[in-house]
């Protein structure tokens, strides 16, 4: 049986400081937990002329799924957190999550703060097999991320989710993280220290997630815990209210769950990504539908009597 990835705050960034010190990408190796036929690693070339490489997890199929579900992730940026719901995931759909540019084993090795800049680098995880449809998910600071990336590439993006979204006002954890971050900078290992100095400077970048969403067409949706002390579940509720998009943003708000969603467990966050899959009834012809005559009242009308 697969190790549980150690969950909590103290537990990751203990991980984060202990995985630094052994020269270690992942905290938590996901090879020596699943075979490479459930969850392995994989990398690709930055888009944008970027070039970086980036490192990613993906769940292997012999042929496309119908959906392949791309998640952004938050600051820091951890794949590896994921990788019991990797593991979860039904044979008909895929799933890949990415160290974004600046964390675990992708490049650079200095911070990338600028959304903008993220977005571009992480366009190819939209390519899919003909046919296939794709599901983007935004996490924490992933979702202004993700918002971009659909807006660049109109008609690759079929949904889009929004995941425990950080949009700049911070929680009283979050806060605090982040005054105590700031102060130690230099000692912090480095995906903490770029987690730091990426949600210190997203406030003035929101301008550009905002526009995103309101020029999509297609479903958005919001899961967010209601015990959420990292970004709060106002923050997210006000900017789904707000935001004039063509579609109403639907909004799903997850009882006693807090900004670790992926924390849970793998059936449930798996159930509420399926609810964000588009469906529709199958179309069928109808005949018009014709006054009805009994045929002594017809033979009169066709006579003019």
């Amino acid at each position: 049986m697969a190790r549980k990835r150690p969950k909590g705050l103290l537990a990751m960034g203990w991980a984060s400081f202990e995985s630094a010190a052994r020269g270690r990408t992942e905290h938590a190796p996901t090879s020596a937990d699943y075979p490479d036929t459930v969850v392995r690693r994989t990398t690709f070339t930055a888009g944008g002329g970027h070039g970086w490489r980036i490192s990613a997890l993906e769940t292997p199929r012999a042929r496309p799924a119908a959906w392949k579900i791309v998640v952004i992730t938050g600051a820091p940026s951890w794949a590896e957190y994921w990788a019991e719901t990797l593991a979860a995931l039904p044979a008909d759909r895929e799933m890949i999550v990415v160290d974004r540019p600046g964390y675990g084993a992708s490049e650079p090795r200095d911070p990338v703060h600028d959304i903008r800049t993220q977005a571009e680098a992480l366009a190819p995880l939209l390519a899919a097999a003909r046919g296939q449809k794709v599901m983007l998910v935004g996490q924490s600071y992933g979702a202004a991320i993700a918002s971009l990336m659909a807006e660049a590439q109109p008609g690759r993006v079929t949904s889009l989710v929004l995941l425990s979204g950080f949009f700049a006002d911070t929680g009283p954890t979050a806060r605090w993280l982040l005054d105590v971050g700031s102060r130690a900078l230099k000692v912090l290992p480095r995906d903490l220290r770029h987690a730091v100095v990426e949600c210190s400077g997203q406030r003035p970048q929101l301008a550009y997630a905002r526009r995103a969403l309101g020029r999509l067409n297609i479903p958005i949706h919001m899961i967010h815990g209601d015990r959420d002390d990292f970004a709060p579940i106002e923050v997210a509720e006000r900017l789904a209210a707000e935001t004039v998009t063509r579609r109403p943003i639907r909004f799903i708000r997850t009882a006693g769950a807090n900004h670790f969603l992926n924390d849970g467990p793998a059936e449930a966050l798996l159930a509420a990504l399926e609810t964000c899959i588009p469906t529709r009834a199958p179309w069928r012809f109808a005949w018009p539908r014709l006054p009805r005559l009994s045929l002594p009242r017809f033979l009169g009308q066709a006579s003019g009597a």
